[in-house]
């Protein structure tokens, strides 16, 4: 006597037709997340460049090359444009923003004293990102200051 396997592969089908779109959900929605993470990071590398550039090439540097000092617009030209890779660059905003403006250090009267305080450049980047699977646009936007150094 011979026994037959009964298979019911009508269930399986049935479990795979649930299941199969919602993985596929959550990884299209890994991928774009990952995507998202990855723009802001090259923001974040943006701001910081584009703030050691501004803090190198203040009033000092000037002085001594007899070349300008940074300015928004310089900053984006020598430092972001050339290094927003994959980014759309007409989505891409900047901002400089001078403590006590361009000098490394100025100089403060605390308490009828005179004290040296550091002056600071604060880069801001941002980004219009429309995600790669259209779920709607995202401002992204990153900041650095770093101490005037130059």
């Amino acid at each position: 006597m011979r026994l037959h396997r009964v298979t019911r592969r009508g269930t399986t089908v049935v479990e795979a037709a649930l299941v199969y779109p919602i993985v596929f959900m959550f990884l299209i929605g890994l991928v774009v997340g990952a995507m998202g993470v990855f723009r802001y990071q090259e923001l974040a590398s943006l701001a910081r460049r584009g703030a050691r550039y501004a803090s190198t090439h203040g009033w000092q540097y000037n002085k001594d090359t007899a070349n300008p000092s940074a300015t928004a617009q310089s900053v984006y030209d020598n430092v972001i444009a050339p290094n927003a890779v994959g980014l759309d660059k007409t989505q891409v905003g900047y901002t400089v923003t001078y403590d006590q403006g361009s000098t490394a250090a100025r100089v403060a009267y605390v308490n009828g004293q005179v004290v040296t305080m550091q002056n600071y450049v604060t880069v801001t980047v941002s980004y219009q990102w429309l995600p790669e699977a259209y779920f709607g646009g995202i401002k992204l936007s990153s900041s650095s200051t770093m101490p005037m150094s130059y």
